[in-house]
């Protein structure tokens, strides 16, 4: 892309069927959707996912884990082709990390910032190119949402209720439409979507 108003902002995130990206237990709860990581569905869209983008926002928690992993992963010539290009990707690429405590960026690329995420990400689509994927750090797509700044969505339904913990769709999100752009089921009943915002 040459023109920089064209940036799209994507997000990614993997739900259970009554919308919860954890359990109950909290962040580390996450028993509802890890069978559902490794499959060929779920590995066709992580790669899909990154293919278009060049710059990564993540939380605080997201890249202190992924850092713990990935880069692993980028250097493991036994991994999955698809995982290594996703990790190779997500190490080059350019990282926002936002953070209230960290004082030193975790990776090479990075930038941390404390500000409000629909003030960092508009300022990130006047310059350069390519998308900007929101990498599963459901407080930044929440407030993506609420400030209407989210053109995509990719998603993993996951066939599991945990009957608790967080939901990415809260109430008193502004409405807006959606047009279905892809859609995969898994062998164990996953879902991969793919949602454009119709403006």
């Amino acid at each position: 892309m040459t023109d920089s108003t064209a940036r799209r902002v994507t997000a990614n995130l993997s739900l259970t069927l009554d919308g919860r990206y954890t359990g109950p237990g909290g962040p580390a709860d996450m028993g509802a959707i890890l069978p559902y990581a490794t499959t060929e569905v779920a590995r066709g869209h992580l790669t899909r996912i990154w293919e278009s983008a060049t710059t990564a926002v993540l939380g605080r928690r997201n890249a202190e884990g992924f850092l713990g992993f990935w880069p692993t992963v980028a250097v493991d010539e036994n991994a999955d082709p698809r995982d290594r290009g996703y990790a190779k990707w997500l190490v080059d690429a350019e990282k926002v990390v936002f953070s209230t405590t960290l004082t030193a960026a975790p990776w090479e690329r990075t930038r941390l910032v404390n500000a409000p995420a629909a003030d960092v990400v508009t300022d990130l689509k006047a310059v350069g190119s390519g998308d900007i994927l929101v990498n599963s750090s459901a407080s930044i797509i929440k407030a993506l949402l609420a400030a209407d700044l989210l053109d995509r969505l990719y998603l993993m339904i996951c066939p599991e209720i945990t009957g608790g913990g967080p939901r990415l769709f809260d109430d008193g999100l502004p409405a807006s439409r959606w047009r279905l752009t892809h859609h995969e089921t898994g062998e164990l009943g996953e879902l991969a979507v793919v949602y454009e915002r119709v403006r």
